[in-house]
């Protein structure tokens, strides 16, 4: 397979590491992970300042919290970025890590017109790929594709509903799309993710499945959106469409969440306005020599980040270590990939980059989830670490 290459160049922000950025670096020779700051000189651990991710995300304002601590550097971003590819590590030296820890991982979907309309396609067409487009076009035909100034729960959403439900044409994707309640589901556990450079898990049971590119909201566990990072909610299209149901043996896999490269907090250089102006780029390179290239913009997302993250987190339901969630696509591939009907699937092998000018770039290989590298540090071995190191 082809093997990934990472460097500081294709990896950060349009403006460099002008912006607070932080990610977590595994350090051989503490035999645990780290904090770290990205600097324009370097990379710095500040573990002993913020233990994990989750207590810098807590800080009433991470940005300033990050550029106070002064840290320990401990190598340049180009020589952990190259030591993170598994294919060329050295395992004595430092590598990175999906930038969350203690976060609950969540994410919202149906967030956008074509997403919603691919869902409805996936249930109707029961996990058949070669069904699709004859589905695509009588949807279409009955209730267009241009959703996007419909503000779901409004009163015009409650007529479309029930003009659908008389036509015999209602979905449950429809119900969240365009209703009150956005969906909202457990992506994977805290400290599952994994970060850019590395294998991401596809289960081999799924022959129809697309990467799914999104903007990740940082959120503290006061409800308060701190920062964004970049995410790929791996998405196996037939086992979803076989039903809904099915949704936690689709999305939650090993290595199925990729996270990163790192966190941008919200400072003066980076806003929640930028992130809703932001278009994330796809590009997908098969070992075929396949390319597919795609975007989301997320000025076309039909609920608020707000409205998501409250939909999330509330009087109702806390998350007392913070989230990160991911807020959904417009990106659906229906082009056909090998045989005509089929429209777009995997192959082993593809590298998958994701990418913004605000967050940097997120790249992935493409990798059975058997034969991705078991999860096997989590909270607990976590604790253990920073507990042995005298930072608890």
């Amino acid at each position: 397979m082809a093997r990934l290459k990472l460097d500081s160049a294709s990896t950060l922000p349009h403006d460099g590491a002008r912006g607070a950025l932080a990610g977590r670096v595994w350090r051989p020779d503490v035999n645990g992970p780290s904090v770290v700051a990205i600097r324009p000189d370097g990379v710095y651990d500040v573990t002993r300042a913020f233990p994990t991710m989750r207590d810098l995300c807590e800080m009433p304002d991470p940005a300033r919290a990050l550029a106070e601590e002064k840290g320990e550097f401990i190598g340049s971003l180009d020589d952990i970025l190259a030591n993170t590819v598994p294919d060329a590590r050295d395992e004595g030296k430092p590598w990175l890590l999906a930038p969350n820890d203690l976060q609950a991982i969540k994410a919202a979907g149906v967030t956008f017109a074509i997403s919603m309309l691919e869902r409805v396609i996936e249930e109707r067409a029961k996990g058949d790929p070669s069904a699709a487009a004859g589905i695509r076009e009588q949807i279409v035909a009955m209730v267009g594709e241009d959703f996007s100034k419909l503000v779901p729960g409004s009163p015009e959403a409650m007529r479309l509903k029930q003009t659908l439900i008389d036509q015999g044409s209602w979905s449950q994707y429809l119900e969240v799309g365009i209703g009150p309640d956005a969906e909202i589901f457990t992506k994977a556990p805290p400290m599952s993710a994994v970060g850019t450079g590395v294998d991401a898990g596809l289960h081999p049971m799924s022959s129809w499945n697309n990467p799914e590119p999104e903007a990740v909201l940082v959120v503290s566990s006061a409800g308060k959106i701190v920062g964004a990072t970049l995410g790929n909610d791996i998405n196996l299209r037939d086992v979803e469409g076989r039903s809904a149901l099915l949704l936690a043996k689709c999305k939650d896999n090993n290595a199925s969440a990729t996270v990163g490269p790192f966190i941008r907090f919200f400072d003066a250089t980076f806003s929640v306005g930028d992130l809703r102006q932001a278009e994330i780029t796809l590009v997908v390179e098969g070992p075929e020599g396949y390319r597919l290239e795609g975007h989301s913009s997320l000025g076309k997302i039909s609920r608020s980040f707000e409205d998501l993250a409250g939909q999330m987190l509330g009087k109702h339901h806390q998350y007392p270590d913070g989230a990160i969630l991911y807020t959904g696509t417009l990106f659906a591939p229906i082009d056909d990939r090998d045989a005509p009907g089929q429209g777009f699937t995997h192959k082993i092998g593809d590298i998958v980059t994701i990418a913004t000018p605000w967050l940097g770039s997120l790249v992935n290989r493409m990798q059975h989830t058997d034969k991705c590298p078991p999860w096997t540090f989590g909270a607990s071995h976590l604790m253990r670490s920073l507990a042995r190191r005298g930072l608890l």
